[in-house]
């Protein structure tokens, strides 16, 4: 994606242009009514930036530059000799507030992580409060990846800033047609995709172009041909999509949904998640972003925003016990690796909702729900690898059993991916794809990571680090060790203190653990205390109850689906290495007890699957020293486990 402004131009021409048309052209792509305020600020900050670069007629401004995975823009970006910056004005302010320093390091750090042009180009972020004090000029000092600490200025010493910015010879000189020839690929969380996504009804300017990543509207139409062919035959459809971790599924189903409402209402199209946190957290974020642009009130945001992501239970649980037909043609089941296996549907159907007869899995069930639709429908699986957590969800073993036992006449398209051992078993698996019905398309898999933009073959690493091959997982890790971080730690204070230490503007930080760690208690870390998924992954530095403070810790459950830039992975001896093999464990009463049952065990191994694949910047691991006093926390539980983790390669923090 090229690089969007409502205006741009060489400061030569920018000094020459008159002021109202420089207006008009940004009010031309404003798209909305102009309202005086915006006028005003406008035309002050051109005021400011004509004076300011009066003396320096070289370089290129660009106003309201469009920041693409937040779905802003930056007031301004001024390219230089060997150098850009990234300008938020605060029109009239007399104080320079942390807030907007990070709003603007927040812009700049976008332009460096997802701008190709800018990730070997020194970038400063500058905040300009009109009316405030400015900070010394020598010191703006540059991190390792050359985003410079964000310099608060005045309007009267903005020249002065850009000067003596401009006098930092000591970089490479910026070739500036290839710096705006160059691309973005933006890789949002799913919080900030899920936004865009609400507000423009498109995944155009969030999803990534380069070849090495599956484009999400790539996915989408082959998704869309499958439902097409679905509607002109009047057929039923069944559609398999896989992904690794990370890799966009859950933002290629919103899009999906989004996208069959916008153009067939008649498919009354839908989104279902059974992972609650999911739901709850996406709601919410929605809900805020549409009361903070359009001033609605909480109760009429939140009741538009629950028809775009829905509750699959909610959904189950109103055809359960009667004939009705789904007013839905078009369902995308998220993450349907999870459904429930026969048995614990029928217990949960039987303890839970009064049905002692019912005798279904939860996918059979939700096919055959589909299956009462008397003209066509599409039913959308998207499946993760090695996702399975909790007890009783059954993977995808379960949707294949019931299209070959119940429903022979529907037809599959399939991920060809969707062969290998981390999707379902080997031998079900192969007998299912060799009938007829059954197609194969490349498009149905989403191969790389998004979460993990600074090392796509993250998914990889930690696959090996699981499966105990420890040679393969060394050498994944050298290919990524440079751009994404792993440090391992015994000393919990040590590891909140590299988390605060790594993450700049607003980026999200927090600790995790797995649900079954309960002797991490000791070290201040009580998985049992259950977190607020919403306040957890939404609010800000000042709320105690949100990641940042680093007191709460979220278990698998509350972040499958979810991420963080900066993750701390808490490990216990619920899963730990003996120096030979991984051992799994579950601590009842006042012991550890062995795990022998083998989906048990599958549990607890994707539990920490999911955990270390969570951040998208990097991650610390504490283990701990455990206490050869306390007989729930021997040094064997952890020794072998911090020694295999080095083994695999991860450095300890200095």
């Amino acid at each position: 994606m090229p690089i969007k402004a409502y205006y741009h131009a060489p400061v030569s021409q920018f000094l020459e242009d008159d002021r109202d048309r420089i207006l008009g052209v940004l009010a031309s792509g404003h798209h909305h009514d102009l309202e005086q305020q915006q006028r005003s600020a406008w035309l002050e900050q051109i005021s400011i930036l004509k004076i300011a670069l009066s003396a320096q007629p070289n370089g290129r401004v660009f106003l309201e530059f469009y920041i693409p995975r937040m779905g802003k823009r930056a007031d301004a970006v001024l390219v230089v000799e060997n150098m850009v910056l990234v300008i938020e004005f605060k029109i009239g302010a007399g104080a320079h507030t942390s807030s907007a320093f990070d709003q603007v390091e927040d812009y700049a750090l976008d332009l460096k992580n997802f701008h190709e042009g800018s990730h070997a180009v020194p970038i400063v972020p500058v905040l300009v409060s009109t009316n405030a004090g400015c900070q010394p000029i020598s010191d703006v000092q540059f991190a390792e990846d050359l985003v410079a600490t964000p310099v608060g200025t005045n309007a009267a010493s903005l020249g002065e800033l850009i000067g003596y910015v401009r006098s930092l010879r000591a970089y490479p000189t910026l070739e500036l047609d290839e710096w705006m020839s160059k691309g973005y690929k933006p890789t949002p969380t799913i919080v900030e995709a899920a936004q865009t996504l609400y507000r423009t009804h498109s995944v155009g300017d969030i999803s990534r172009s380069d070849a090495s990543a599956k484009n999400l509207d790539e996915l989408g139409a082959c998704v869309s041909s499958v439902i097409d062919q679905a509607r002109q035959k009047r057929t039923k459809v069944i559609c398999f999509v896989t992904g690794v971790p990370g890799s966009g599924k859950t933002l290629a189903g919103l899009n999906i949904a989004t996208r069959r409402s916008d153009e067939h209402g008649d498919e009354y199209a839908v989104f279902l998640s059974g992972n609650g946190p999911l739901v709850d957290v996406l709601r919410e974020a929605l809900a805020r972003d549409k009361i903070q642009r359009e001033g609605v009130s909480k109760n009429a945001a939140e009741r538009e925003v629950r028809s775009f992501i829905q509750n699959i239970h909610h959904f189950r649980d109103e055809f359960v016990g009667n004939d009705n037909v789904p007013i839905e043609r078009v369902v995308i089941f998220d993450e349907a690796q999870r459904a429930w296996t026969r048995e614990q549907a029928a217990s949960f159907m039987r303890r839970k909702r009064g049905q002692p007869d019912f005798n279904m899995s939860e996918p059979e069930f939700l096919i055959s729900v589909m299956d009462r639709r008397p003209d066509w429908c599409t039913v959308v699986c998207l499946v993760g690898g090695g996702q399975e957590i909790n007890t009783g969800e059954a993977g995808i073993s379960e949707w294949i059993i019931a299209l070959e036992t119940r429903f022979p006449e529907w037809e599959v398209y399939v991920s060809p991916r969707i062969s290998l051992p981390e999707y379902v078993s080997q031998v079900k698996v192969e007998e299912f794809l060799s009938s007829p019905r059954v197609r194969s398309e490349e498009q149905l898999h989403l191969a790389v990571s998004m979460r993990s933009f600074r090392a796509e073959n993250l998914s990889k690493l930690i696959d090996q680090i699981i499966d105990n091959e420890s040679e393969a997982a060394r050498t994944a890790h050298e290919t990524i060790k440079a751009r994404y971080p792993i440090f391992l730690t015994r000393d919990v204070d040590g590891a909140r203190d590299w988390l605060r230490s790594r993450a700049r503007g607003t980026e999200r930080f927090g600790l995790v653990a797995s649900s079954g760690a309960q002797r991490l208690r000791p070290e201040g870390i009580h998985i049992k205390a259950k977190i607020e998924p919403a306040n957890w992954f939404l609010n800000d530095f000042a709320d105690v109850r949100s990641s940042y403070y680093l007191e709460d810790v979220a278990s698998e459950f509350a972040v499958q689906g979810l991420e963080l830039d900066w993750v701390g992975v808490c490990w216990d001896g619920d899963f730990y290495h003996d120096h030979t093999r991984w051992v799994h464990q579950s601590f009842k009463g006042t012991k550890w007890q062995s795990v022998k049952d083998e989906s048990r065990r599958l549990y607890l191994k994707n539990a920490y699957r999911v955990l270390l694949t969570r951040a998208r910047q990097g991650m610390i691991i504490f283990v701990p020293k455990g206490n050869a006093l306390d007989a729930t926390r021997p040094p064997k539980f952890y020794d072998g486990t911090f020694d295999y983790l080095r083994s695999c390669g991860l450095p300890i923090l200095p």
